[in-house]
C-alpha cells in the first residue's frame, strides 16, 4: 500500500487531532471595505454592481440571479475555519459564502449569510425562495455551479455558466477596482504597441494608460473607434472582443504574479519543518507528496504559459506584422480558453494565498504539527489532481 493510500485511510483521525490546540482566531472583516480591497478572484460584489448598474438595460434584461435580494448579494470564496468544517458532509477547506446585506447602501449594518451546500443550505433556500423543490430552482443551480469553481474570476464564471445555459449580463462580470489599479502598469506596457498600430505614433504614453483603463473597466466609447475599425469588427463583436481581451490581460497578469508566488511555495515545500513527533505514516506521506506537488505546480504554471502564448502570437501579428486578422479571430474565439485558464489559475491562486496566509504571515508563528502539515498538503494535492496527473504519476 502506498503512503498516500495509508494516509488517506487515517486522514479523518488526523484531522480531528490536528484541530486541537489551534489558535482561536477570527478575522473581523468589514463588508464596507470589500469594494476597495477585495480581489477579483475572491469576491463577486453584486451589491456594489446593483448600486451602479441597476438602470442599465443589460442589468435588467439578463440578471445574475432571478431572486432580487440574492441579485444584490456579496459572494465570497471563503477559507473555512476549523470550527466550520463540520458544516459540510465532505472534507473541504474553502466554501462559497453568500452574504445578503441588510442595506446595500450601508454595508456596515451587516447581513444574513449562508455557505453553499452547508448543512441547512436547502432549508435556507426553501425559505428564501419560497419553493419546495430546491434542486430545480435556477438560482440554486447557479449557486452550486459557482461553488464548484476554484475562484470567482469573472471570465471563468462567465464561461462556466455559459456552458450550462446561463448567460448573465456582462455588467455583472468585471475586474475589481483594486485589481484594476494593480494591473494598470502591466496593461499599459502590454497595450502601448497597439496604440501605435491603431492610433498612430503620436498617441503613446498617457494615451496608452487611458486606453488601458477603458479596456479594463469596460468603458467602450468613441475614443476606441479607431481600434474597432483596425480590427474590422461590428459594435457587438467589438464589445465581445474587448471582454475577451480584458480576460486575457487579466490572466496574463495573474500568471506573472503567480510565477513568483508559486516559486515561494515550491521552495517552502522543501524547507518547511513541522513541529513535534512524526509517526511513520505521516513521514512517508510527506516524503512522497512534496516532490509530487512541486512537479504538479510547475506543470500547471507551464500549461498556463502555453495557453497565454496563443494570445501572444495573435497579438504580435497585429502589432508587429500589421495583420489584424489573427488577433480579431482570437478575440472572438478566445473565451473558449477561459475555463481552462481560470480553473488552473484559480487552483494555483488558492494554494499561493493559503501558503502565504498560513505559512509566511504573522499567523505562521504557530508552526504546524506534522499532522496539520500533511493535511494541508493533501488539500493541495487533491486540488491539483483536478488538472490531471503529472508525467511521473
Amino acid at each position: 500500500m502506498t503512503a498516500v493510500a495509508t494516509y488517506q485511510q487515517t486522514r479523518g483521525a488526523f484531522q480531528a487531532r490536528s484541530d486541537k490546540g489551534k489558535p482561536a482566531t477570527r478575522d473581523v472583516r468589514n463588508l464596507a471595505n470589500l469594494g476597495d480591497t477585495a480581489s477579483t478572484s475572491r469576491v463577486l460584489n453584486l451589491a456594489a454592481i446593483g448600486l451602479v448598474m441597476s438602470n442599465e438595460k443589460d442589468y435588467i434584461a439578463r440578471p445574475f440571479f432571478r431572486d432580487k435580494q440574492l441579485n444584490r448579494a456579496i459572494l465570497i470564496k471563503h477559507t473555512l475555519r476549523a470550527n466550520e468544517r463540520d458544516l459540510f458532509s465532505r472534507t473541504r477547506r474553502t466554501a462559497t459564502k453568500v452574504i445578503m446585506p441588510f442595506d446595500a447602501t450601508d454595508l456596515r449594518l451587516g447581513g444574513r449569510s449562508v455557505m453553499v451546500n452547508q448543512v441547512g443550505f436547502e432549508a435556507f433556500c426553501r425559505t428564501q425562495f419560497g419553493i419546495g423543490d430546491v434542486n430545480s430552482h435556477i438560482d440554486v443551480q447557479i449557486l452550486r455551479l459557482l461553488d464548484a469553481l476554484p475562484s470567482l474570476d469573472p471570465f471563468l464564471v462567465r464561461e462556466h455558466l455559459s456552458r450550462h445555459g446561463f448567460k448573465p449580463g456582462t455588467c455583472y462580470l468585471n475586474i475589481s477596482a483594486n485589481d484594476i489599479q494593480r494591473m494598470i502598469g502591466f496593461a499599459n506596457a502590454e497595450i502601448e504597441q497597439l496604440v501605435r498600430t491603431a492610433f498612430g505614433h503620436a498617441m503613446i504614453g498617457g494615451a496608452s494608460i487611458k486606453l488601458a483603463g477603458k479596456i479594463l473597466s469596460n468603458e467602450l466609447d468613441q475614443e476606441l473607434s479607431p481600434l474597432r475599425m483596425t480590427l474590422r469588427m461590428s459594435e457587438e463583436e467589438f464589445s465581445e472582443g474587448i471582454f475577451s481581451w480584458r480576460g486575457f490581460l487579466y490572466f496574463k497578469w495573474r500568471h506573472e504574479e503567480l510565477q513568483n508566488e508559486m516559486r515561494r511555495v515550491i521552495q517552502g515545500l522543501g524547507s518547511y519543518q513541522p513541529v513535534g513527533a512524526v509517526d511513520d505514516q505521516v513521514r512517508d506521506y510527506l516524503r512522497e507528496v512534496r516532490p509530487r506537488l512541486g512537479r504538479r505546480i510547475a506543470k500547471a504554471v507551464n500549461e498556463v504559459a502555453r495557453t497565454i502564448g496563443i494570445y501572444d502570437r495573435a497579438y504580435h501579428a497585429l502589432t508587429q506584422g500589421q495583420n489584424p486578422g489573427p488577433f480579431r479571430q482570437f478575440l472572438l474565439q478566445g473565451p473558449k480558453l477561459f475555463f481552462e485558464l481560470g480553473e488552473t489559475i484559480g487552483i494555483l491562486g488558492h494554494i499561493a494565498s493559503f501558503w502565504s496566509y498560513r505559512m509566511t504571515s504573522s499567523f505562521a508563528t504557530h508552526r504546524l504539527t506534522a499532522l496539520e502539515y500533511a493535511d494541508v498538503l493533501m488539500d493541495f494535492d487533491d486540488s491539483l489532481m483536478i488538472l490531471g496527473p503529472d508525467d511521473e504519476d
